[in-house]
């Protein structure tokens, strides 16, 4: 899965067309136009290649959009990146998963002052709504999203 302007590129699991699941009805099921089949909701964390992408996901994402900033050097962040993958998986179709490498993207590690990695940031309406920092248990981030967000 990757990211534009819009939305969320799927790749349909019946017949492999990419689709594109708009940001604004992330929380609704989705057909591919191709074959018509039932399109996945996203359930594994998306790398953010820019700060424009990120931008027009927080600010179209009808979904709670969860955001691990980590950096590949990072070991506690290598320690957390299975808890992260099991958040998107249970919260898919409630909640978009984003990874964003701080290296790659040190405008947004400026913007949001990301002081320490791993740190778990949960964003809704376009802004963000609460953080956490260090390893974290998807438990942990689950909860977070559920008591913030009310995913």
């Amino acid at each position: 899965m990757t990211l534009d302007q819009n939305g969320v590129l799927v790749a349909c699991s019946s017949c492999g067309t990419m689709n594109r699941l708009k940001y604004a009805g992330l929380e609704r099921a989705s057909k591919c136009g191709k074959c018509q089949s039932l399109l996945p909701f996203p359930a594994e964390p998306i790398e953010v290649r820019s700060a424009q992408l990120f931008n027009a996901v927080i600010a179209g994402a009808s979904v709670p959009v969860v955001v691990d900033f980590w950096a590949v050097w990072c070991g506690p962040c290598h320690m957390m990146a299975p808890e992260v993958d099991k958040v998107a998986q249970r919260t898919a179709g409630r909640a978009l998963v984003l990874k964003v490498d701080t290296d790659a993207n040190p405008e947004l590690s400026q913007r949001y002052q990301i002081r320490s990695i791993p740190t778990i940031a949960i964003f809704l309406d376009g802004r963000e709504a609460t953080r956490a920092a260090g390893v974290q248990p998807a438990a942990a981030i689950e909860q977070l999203l559920a008591r913030d967000a009310h995913a």
